[in-house]
């Protein structure tokens, strides 16, 4: 293809329908387009960290990692820019004109196929792995869900490194062609600009509110300053992701607050890091107050799965079980195996393995609360006891579970006092093999 000249190429009649498919049938929710883009934005952006630490110089080196996203309503147009790695003329045509090819699982194979070859030391590929963690996309179809909302897209890119230094845009309308070109645009200096023409039904995304909604729900926790219209939106860190020694109770009872919409400080948080027998971090919160599990509010409960920082599901309860409900929180994992549209998960064993460990850890945390600070725990059993009750049910933690019951007896002060199954038996006769209630 020339450099200078401009080349419309046509999708193959397949990739076409597969961009039916994609842009139609597998996103339910439009908004999620957002989050797709700015999820490539990150990753453009981690993949230029990436290389600039391991000592290569970007063009244009003072310009700060960030994505910017502007609204002109006017024109119609959502525009999404970052400072990162970009692209050049062959590599828009190559990403963006072949459905499913993923730059960032490609960056991934590389780095992969690089360690084996230069023998790296240990050390050295667990830095690399450590720079390139947060590379979100590995499907390369997210770029496609913008045609939900627009008729028309441009994406202008000047790449980060090379002696080539001229932008290229490429243009199409998701329907049967795409064109690139060069471009003698002077931004973006580095990096890529996402243009969308957004179509009649979708004007919605004209709103500064409706965008930051979408981008707070979604994407606020990704690792770079995302701006809407020249203000901040994700201003609240991934607290999960911080070492536990690093963080202080304030930070804690401000992140549950941002998440839940609780005026209340919740009664205790566990900070969760694990590595094996599956990789995970969470952050999980005992609320200062109960919820009516058995009526209202039956189905609000679960936690917040994420897969990079990005959100998956809102409220999923395959993480905890039913008498572990009251817990809210924020799950994280490298390891999450997502179909194409990243609204529905495949089925995995990796849940399981994820509930297992948070059961185990949270049974731990309640037995350490019981032993060394009676009051929280019994502010705890009459919050949650009743559902908490439930976990009579789960066989192979009974033992456990039984033992951090609590129930008021006759022989306690008042109505309120509470006593364990093993308190009761050590006051029990000698040779009483039965409970009286």
């Amino acid at each position: 293809m020339a450099e200078a000249g401009k080349e419309t190429r046509q999708f193959r009649a397949e990739v076409r329908k597969v961009l039916h498919i994609l842009t139609n049938s597998l996103y339910t929710n439009r908004e999620i387009f957002l989050r797709e883009l700015v999820s490539n934005a990150s990753d453009a952006l981690d993949k230029l960290r990436f290389r600039v630490n391991r000592g290569e110089s970007p063009r244009e080196p003072d310009l700060p990692l960030e994505i910017r996203i502007s609204i002109d309503k006017d024109a119609k147009t959502l525009t999404i820019a970052d400072t990162g790695l970009g692209m050049s003329a062959g590599e828009l045509a190559e990403n963006l004109g072949t459905i499913a090819k993923s730059g960032s699982e490609e960056f991934l194979a590389g780095l992969a196929a690089e360690a084996r070859s230069a023998g790296e030391e240990s050390g050295d590929k667990d830095k690399a792995a450590a720079d390139a963690a947060n590379i979100i996309g590995r499907f390369g179809v997210g770029f496609y869900s913008v045609f939900m909302v627009a008729d028309k897209v441009e994406v202008t890119s000047r790449p980060a490194f090379g002696e080539n230094a001229q932008a290229h845009v490429w243009i199409s309308d998701g329907l049967g062609t795409y064109s690139v070109e060069t471009c003698d645009a002077e931004e973006p200096k580095r990096g890529t600009v996402i243009r969308a023409h957004l179509k009649d039904d979708a004007v919605e995304f004209l709103e500064k509110f409706r965008v930051e909604s979408a981008i707070r729900k979604h994407s606020a926790f990704v690792p770079f300053p995302v701006f809407v219209d020249g203000e901040r939106v994700n201003t609240q860190p991934a607290l999960w992701r911080e070492p536990k020694t690093s963080v202080t109770r304030e930070q804690y009872d401000d992140f549950y607050k941002a998440l839940t919409y609780d005026a209340k400080a919740p009664l205790d948080a566990q900070h969760i890091a694990v590595d094996a027998p599956v990789q995970f971090n969470a952050l999980l919160y005992i609320p200062d107050s109960s919820q009516d599990f058995f009526g209202a509010d039956r189905d609000f409960w679960g936690l917040d799965l994420y897969a990079r920082r990005v959100l998956i599901q809102h409220r999923n309860k395959e993480l905890i079980p039913e008498y572990l409900a009251f817990l809210k929180g924020v799950v994280d994992t490298e390891d999450l195996p997502l179909n194409i549209s990243r609204e529905t998960l495949q089925e995995n064993v990796l849940l399981r393995k994820i509930n297992q460990v948070i059961v185990k850890q949270t049974l731990s945390h309640l037995e350490k609360m019981a032993a060394n600070d009676a009051e929280k725990y019994k502010r705890f059993w009459q919050l949650h006891g009743k559902v908490f009750k439930l976990g009579y049910h789960d066989f192979p933690n009974r033992e456990r579970v039984s033992a951090l019951l609590r129930f008021n007896s006759s022989t306690l002060p008042d109505a309120d006092a509470l006593t364990s199954l093993d308190d009761y038996m050590a006051r029990a006769p000698e040779g009483q093999k039965t409970f009286w209630y």
